[in-house]
């Protein structure tokens, strides 16, 4: 506890977040264990790895207490949790996928989960980096236009020949070494504090209003350009790397923060008219996003090629039914991608729509301690940036769960924090990270000049 929480008797509610992390560790070990009971399987390597993450998550806590002593007490615990369910059903997958090669008496693959562990200690290692470095989180308002340069970029880095690779039809990642990297991951935490900068600064402007239709005001024609030219930047996205996730994401998260900065509703319809435009221009003109919505409307139609993915995630869905399947006891591995874009298939069909539903409260948590963070910070940068950060991770989840349930066209993106995947793991750490600090300077008790003369005076 701090001089400050011990003077003035300000609970910091540091033992409650230890006490949720050691809970969500409990409940990833306990899955892990139901696993390799269930599927036989003997893994020292995977109680070594488990021991290993949950010594740095308690790290991770210490430097919390330490550096960040007022921030919220859920945060981290409940990303801690996502991460760690995530960990159980990759090891799960892993160890299907050494039977069905014990089976085939082929070489066994490279268990996946313990590269996952890895990229989760670098992603934790970077959330601490993150509350050393970024002392003041308005400090990141100088940087607004260099992050955004920075955001560019990463963005764009795999359309570099020789750097780049195309992965399922989308170029989106790097070869580094022997290491894989999507840089666009990081370009979405730029991004949203160049956004964060430039909204701040802009958003008197913006919320001018010239003329009202229907009630609604419409700002003047001048006020629009920033809007069109970030709807330019999703579809350039989208054309140059065929990825309808991302620019669906970055425009989402502009619309969101430019709302919250000006307080319009018409910039929410002019942007959802947008999107219904350029969703239709799209259709027209690439092969590959007229694939996805013919998919999603008639997935049955082609249920053995473009829709196999879709539909075995329904059947999935509808083999958990209400309390699932059990750990280690579906078939998780008949749905492609089932550790990446179709892990929430994978998880309803062994935890049934009970294990699924309380996952998505966790993700509600998530993100309601996330806007609630914005909401209590004292300053309109920190607000801003706060409600884009969290926008991000609820609109990356929205998208994903959208699409293997069917509601909306999948799009190619991962679920934060339980999919399998490095580059999204430590960016969406970094995001926390950042949270966390908004946070703290959110819950900071203010002490006024006249409550210290008070205490000199007794």
């Amino acid at each position: 506890m701090t001089d400050l929480a011990r003077r003035y008797r300000v609970s910091t509610r540091r033992s409650a977040e230890l006490a949720l992390i050691i809970g969500a560790w409990l409940l990833g070990v306990f899955a892990w264990i139901l696993v390799d009971g269930a599927t036989s399987n003997s893994s020292l390597g995977g109680w070594t790895s488990l021991i290993s993450a949950g010594v740095l998550m308690l790290v991770t806590h210490t430097i919390i207490r330490w550096q960040a002593p007022y921030a919220d007490p859920i945060i981290f615990p409940v990303a801690a949790a996502l991460n760690l369910f995530g960990l159980a059903m990759i090891h799960r997958l892993d160890v299907s996928a050494a039977q069905r090669a014990a089976a085939n008496e082929t070489a066994a693959p490279t268990p996946d989960v313990y590269l996952q562990i890895m990229w989760m200690a670098v992603g934790l290692v970077l959330l601490m980096v993150v509350l050393f470095i970024v002392e003041d989180h308005r400090q990141l308002q100088r940087i607004t236009w260099i992050s955004g340069l920075v955001g560019i970029i990463l963005l764009f880095l795999p359309l570099l020949p020789g750097l780049g690779s195309t992965v399922n039809g989308a170029r989106l990642w790097i070869h580094i070494g022997g290491l894989t990297f999507q840089p666009g991951e990081l370009a979405k935490v730029s991004l949203t504090i160049f956004f964060a900068g430039f909204l701040v600064v802009r958003r008197h402007t913006l919320a001018l209003v010239q003329t009202k239709i229907l009630g609604v005001g419409v700002p003047r024609p001048r006020d629009i350009g920033p809007l069109l030219a970030m709807w330019l930047f999703a579809l350039l996205v989208l054309i140059l790397e065929r990825d309808l996730g991302t620019s669906l994401l970055f425009f989402g998260v502009f619309i969101v923060m430019l709302y919250v900065a000006t307080g319009r509703r018409s910039w929410v319809l002019i942007g959802s008219g947008l999107l219904v435009v350029s969703g239709f221009l799209a259709y027209r003109a690439f092969g590959h996003v007229q694939i996805r919505f013919d998919v999603w409307l008639h997935p049955f139609a082609d249920a053995n090629g473009n829709g196999y993915q879709i539909v075995q995630s329904l059947f999935g869905f509808a083999n958990g039914g209400l309390f699932g399947t059990g750990w280690g006891q579906g078939y998780p591995d008949l749905v492609p991608f089932a550790k990446t874009d179709f892990i929430t298939s994978a998880l309803g069909e062994e935890l049934g729509l009970t294990g699924i539903t309380a996952l998505l409260l966790l993700y509600v948590i998530l993100i309601e301690r996330g806007a609630r963070a914005a909401v209590a910070t004292r300053d309109p940068f920190g607000g801003l940036l706060a409600i884009g950060l969290t926008t991000v991770l609820a609109l990356q989840t929205f998208i994903v769960i959208g699409g293997v349930t069917r509601l909306i066209p999948l799009t190619g993106l991962t679920t934060p924090f339980l999919s399998y995947g490095g580059s999204s793991l430590v960016a969406n750490y970094i995001i926390l990270g950042l949270l966390l600090r908004i946070s703290n300077a959110a819950r900071r008790p203010e002490i006024t000049m006249s409550t210290e003369m008070i205490e000199v005076n007794q």
